[in-house]
């Protein structure tokens, strides 16, 4: 007997990855890029949405006509590479930046208006935290009820909240683009997407989602794959739909905040100025849901991940992430965002190499010999970047200034695609050379 998704299950699932994707970096990151894009916004917002929806959702189709996971997505750069690759994607995503940025992020909006941000407070507010992330991550086959039933609807309910009071309840005139807008308001945005780690995420929650569903008894593939698409479909309108109304709501708040002032510092403002004393524990309890369906999503993700390469059981792994994201999670959110930004500069540009010409694979006759050299270009450039925006472009050779979109931080696009070419090229020279043979 085939066993498929009810329609009510297929909605869940949606619901489940889009509440998945949806942590503290993508509610707050857009109001930032909407307060100083200005009246540039869309342009603005046309990039983001690039990296933060179309990027991440195509990452979800790509593993699940894959089956579901990094390391069969990886195959054309060899078993090593894709190994060293999925685990620097799990590490960045989980415990070393994201999973402990979800804790730090909902106590600085939620609690520290309340207690202050001293060091004893966010280290009682992180045991509490991540005991509850632990605790549900302790049950995966149950995420489809936990969240894609409940935790997820709830969260989905107070951001459609949110999203019509920033369109039905602007806060003021439009705020004027800042100098790094007005220059390059398209790529400033495309950059800005990866700090919401959606594409890094996406390869992370494939095998999640594939899970969720055969915790229902699915089995065959092909359903397997389809009902993973329509959860990506579901996730990728939802998240354009928030995306474009915290832009509207960013480039509507410069009369509230300075336009310097980062995304929780703007959304607090709006929320206090729209809905009063109640807006704050709106906003603290929908930090608090975003954030911890998000760290649940990525503490089993990883556990899931790891326990294919380490003699230790899930339970165990789940254990040790949530305790190890903990200890890093009192660093604070402003050390783990200044690290962070130029460790995903770097490792971005290979991942969204490797997903997008996933799809090309086809017309290759040996897809190593196109993937392979595109994405070790693509990285070798993705870690000038990243050595720039850790600024430490000083020590590199001058040259590398002169790439075309180098001061965009996107110098690995036009070399990449000139890889693609030449590879593509030798490629079928070689590819019918060995056929006459």
């Amino acid at each position: 007997m085939i066993h498929r998704l009810t329609s009510r299950d297929i909605v869940a699932l949606g619901f489940m990855t889009f509440a998945l994707f949806v942590g503290a970096g993508n509610i707050i990151f857009p109001p930032m890029v909407g307060l100083q894009a200005g009246e540039n916004v869309w342009w603005a917002a046309f990039g983001f949405l690039i990296t933060a929806v179309g990027l991440p959702v195509l990452t979800v189709v790509a593993l699940a006509r894959v089956g579901g996971g990094v390391d069969s997505l990886s195959s054309p750069i060899g078993r090593r590479a894709g190994v060293l690759l999925a685990t620097v994607c799990y590490l960045a995503v989980g415990p070393l930046f994201a999973t402990p940025r979800t804790a730090t992020v909902s106590f600085e909006v939620g609690i520290a208006p309340l207690t202050g941000d001293g060091a004893t407070a966010l280290l009682i507010y992180s045991l509490v935290y991540f005991a509850l992330v632990i605790l549900v991550s302790l049950y995966p086959g149950k995420l489809l009820d936990t969240v894609g039933h409940f935790l997820a609807p709830l969260k989905i309910i107070a951001l459609v909240i949110l999203s019509v009071a920033a369109i039905v309840w602007p806060a003021g005139g439009i705020s004027s683009a800042t100098e790094a807008y007005q220059a390059a308001p398209f790529s400033n945005g495309f950059v800005n997407g990866y700090l919401t780690m959606d594409t890094l995420g996406a390869m992370v929650f494939g095998i999640v989602i594939v899970n969720a569903a055969r915790s229902r008894g699915v089995k065959e593939a092909r359903l397997l794959t389809r009902y993973t698409i329509w959860a990506g479909i579901i996730a990728g309108i939802g998240l354009t739909l928030l995306y474009l109304a915290l832009f509207h709501l960013g480039s509507d708040s410069a009369t509230l905040v300075d336009q310097s002032a980062n995304g929780a510092a703007i959304l607090h403002a709006y929320v206090q100025h729209t809905f009063g004393g109640f807006g704050s524990f709106l906003l603290a309890a929908l930090i608090f849901l975003a954030c911890m369906v998000t760290a649940v999503g990525l503490t089993c993700a990883c556990a899931e991940f790891f326990e294919q390469y380490l003699p230790l059981s899930y339970r165990t792994l789940v254990f040790i992430l949530g305790l190890f994201s903990m200890v890093v999670s009192n660093l604070g959110l402003s050390h783990l965002i200044h690290i962070s930004i130029p460790v995903l500069t770097a490792i971005y540009p290979p991942c969204i190499v490797l997903v997008v010409l996933s799809f090309t694979r086809p017309l290759w006759h040996n897809s190593t010999r196109v993937i392979a050299p595109a994405m070790l270009v693509s990285l070798l450039l993705g870690l000038v970047d990243g050595l720039k925006a850790a600024e430490l472009g000083a020590f590199l050779p001058g040259w590398l200034s002169g790439l075309p979109l180098s001061s965009q931080g996107l110098a690995w696009l036009i070399p990449s695609l000139a890889a693609l070419v030449l590879c593509g090229l030798w490629d079928r020279i070689a590819g019918r050379s060995t056929a006459t043979h």
